[in-house]
């Protein structure tokens, strides 16, 4: 079965449009959980321009399951995670202006600091995964640099699905997996995923875990949070 982790920066970037505090982010992760999602995603960002530390700080304590700290790999977002104690830290870049995470993190460029980062988050007991390019060798690197996991960058996929680029796009994800897979990573995916392409998305073997944000709070805007989850689900268990 392939766990459902709701990402909810977008409640957090909308009651930061506005100022004040709703809709609030701690409150859609415990609607997510009621609808029946295996876990939560929040990427607290160094410019704090959507997940705040007090909303991290709360979701930890009403998670009782899975907590996906996405976090760039620094000093700052290090000892955070070791407070928090969240089940699983994502390492992400982050680009000043950027509207949500472009990309892969870049491990051959981080290849000498990130193995120390990687081992003080184990020590703390907790999994890393590396968001990643489907690169040969960047998923190689991840492996050298001692991660638990890879978590595919699957906006590519996303993008071209229903359209003509779908088959090529849908065959480098499954490519990026098989390579991960013998490498004994293990396999996540995100960006860009939704109820239509997470069908397809569910096939590649060995995947444990989609991260899921835009798509089901945009969903959620004519369903309902509640019902956007459940409908994520029901693909998954179909």
């Amino acid at each position: 079965m392939i766990n459902l982790s709701i990402n909810v920066d977008k409640a957090a970037t909308l009651r930061e449009s506005r100022g004040g505090t709703q809709p609030d982010p701690v409150a859609a992760a415990v609607v997510a959980l009621q609808a029946g999602a295996d876990g939560i995603t929040a990427h607290l960002r160094g410019d704090r321009r959507h997940i705040q530390d007090r909303d991290l700080e709360l979701i930890r304590k009403v998670v009782p399951l899975e907590l996906n700290f996405e976090m760039a790999a620094t000093e700052e977002m290090i000892g955070i995670a070791l407070r928090i104690k969240p089940e699983q830290c994502t390492l992400v870049p982050e680009k000043d202006g950027e509207l949500t995470t472009e990309g892969g993190l870049d491990v051959i460029a981080n290849q000498s600091s990130l193995p120390k980062i990687i081992q003080r988050l184990k020590n703390g007991d907790m999994r890393v995964s590396i968001f990643s390019n489907l690169d040969d060798d960047q998923i190689k690197a991840a492996k050298d640099v001692g991660t638990d996991r890879i978590e595919l960058f699957t906006e590519h996929y996303g993008h071209a699905f229903g359209t003509k680029d779908e088959d090529r796009e849908f065959a480098r994800l499954a490519k990026a997996a098989e390579l991960a897979d013998k490498l004994g990573l293990g396999l996540n995916g995100g960006h860009d995923l939704d109820f239509r392409n997470l069908r397809r998305m569910k096939t590649i073997p060995n995947l444990l875990e989609v991260s899921i944000g835009h798509s089901v709070f945009s969903r959620a805007v004519f369903i309902g949070l509640e019902n956007a989850v459940k409908e994520l689900l029901a693909v998954l268990k179909d």
